[in-house]
């Protein structure tokens, strides 16, 4: 018999003597084969594309990034990011995708909601949470056999109570702060800590790991910091299993930081850390693609201003289309700053202003679009619309073109 959520945490909290607790977040896309946050998602059904956006997820390009990743570490095993709704492409979604792959030797988040979604969508390999859970949350997720990232004092307590009542070890990676003072146990007073969760019994230590600050002068620091917590750590017969640091960013410019297993989100979706693709080391695929329809075609006369602030006036009779997608789906405000779209193998540049559910391109002298035609505004078809082309244009990071698409936005599969 199934069980719901708010069962399932109610029982386990209740296991352990503490109150529910339930989130008042929306509930995490179903993605395709029928999840929750986002629009409803379909498996490879480009025929179903009507005039709303909709996410395209390419799980032929997420395997082929993995393997690049995995080359570029030297078959290190990777511990695979999905944050923040899957990098945009639908948690559960790649979440599936990843599960398959032999190079992923686990996934990683940092909100409760989404480790939970991984496991409901079916999702057997280790799921890391790297973000603080409640008491309550934390009774339901080592009962679902997620990897807790504990840095806070006292905690081997409520990990003993977890142990007691599920009548087994708690898997953990331990979190140190080795400069970015954001989470994570200060690095200068960490072995005291470790050594007060490792003498719990109930408690299993998988890993440890850290997070660059990614400059250049600061970054060895923080591995000096880092090993010789793992130094001293060793000398005292503690057991830190695989040691991991290195991101996306530090995949490509870290190679002496790979150590035990690294920690890529960015790559595996097919976009590319500032820089890294003039490095020339790798070759990744743009793992989605946004699209559209053209819902209206119109012809304006000379001195016909387009959009909010009237940012664009004709100069001469040109034929306009609207698109429907804005800001709110996630496309950048800031495309009008010389960034294009694909319709029918051809590029058109965005003009006056996107809004909240609507922007503007240009078509020219003559009328070449119709409505209905297919629009690629971000994606793997053409160099323009890369998601680094589109970022670098727009003047934000390439980190935003993900994880700013709307939830609420259809996702379709496709590779599998």
């Amino acid at each position: 018999m199934a069980i719901s959520r708010r069962e399932f945490i109610s029982g386990s909290a209740a296991a352990l003597g503490v109150p529910a607790v339930t989130h008042s977040l929306p509930p995490v896309s179903e993605d395709v084969y029928g999840s929750k946050p986002g629009g409803p998602t379909v498996k490879g059904r480009r025929d179903l594309l009507g005039f709303d956006p909709v996410i395209e997820v390419d799980g032929a390009a997420i395997r082929h990034n993995v393997a690049e990743v995995s080359r570029l570490c030297s078959g290190r095993p990777i511990m695979a990011v999905v944050k923040n709704n899957g990098y945009g492409l639908g948690v559960a979604n790649v979440g599936r995708i990843l599960d398959g792959i032999d190079a992923v030797a686990g996934l990683a988040v940092v909100k409760a909601d989404e480790a939970i979604a991984l496991r409901d969508a079916g999702v057997r390999k280790p799921v890391l949470l790297m973000g603080l859970f409640s008491e309550a949350e934390g009774a339901e997720l080592a009962a679902r056999n997620i990897h807790l990232a504990p840095y806070t004092e006292g905690i081997q307590r409520t990990l003993a109570r977890y142990a007691d009542s599920l009548g087994r070890e708690i898997p953990v990676h331990l979190y140190l702060d080795t400069g970015m003072n954001r989470v994570g146990v200060p690095f200068r007073r960490a072995i005291p800590w470790i050594e007060a969760l490792a003498s719990e019994p109930g408690v299993r230590i998988d890993g440890t790991f850290m997070c660059f600050a990614e400059d250049d002068a600061f970054d060895p620091v923080q591995k000096t910091r880092f090993l010789n917590v793992a130094s001293v750590s060793k000398n005292r017969g503690l057991e830190l299993g695989l040691l991991h640091a290195a991101s996306s960013h530090g995949v490509f410019f870290r190679p002496n930081a790979l150590l035990d297993m690294v920690r890529p989100g960015l790559a595996l979706y097919g976009a590319y850390p500032a820089g890294a693709k003039d490095l020339g080391i790798a070759s990744l695929r743009p793992a989605f693609n946004l699209r559209c329809r053209v819902v209206r075609v119109e012809r304006l006369e000379a001195g016909d201003g387009v959009s909010y602030g009237q940012n664009y006036i004709a100069e001469r009779p040109t034929w306009v289309a609207t698109l429907p997608v804005g800001h709110a789906d996630g496309y950048p405000r800031g495309a009008v700053n010389g960034c294009e779209v694909l319709i029918a193998n051809r590029l058109f540049k965005i003009i006056g202003a996107v809004s909240a559910s609507h922007t503007i391109v240009e078509i020219g002298a003559q009328k070449s679009v119709d409505i209905g035609a297919e629009v690629t505004l971000v994606g793997a078809d053409e160099p323009a619309v890369h998601p680094n082309t589109i970022a670098e244009r727009a003047g934000i990071s390439v980190y935003d073109i993900l994880m700013h698409l709307s939830a609420r936005l259809s996702r379709r599969i496709t590779g599998t």
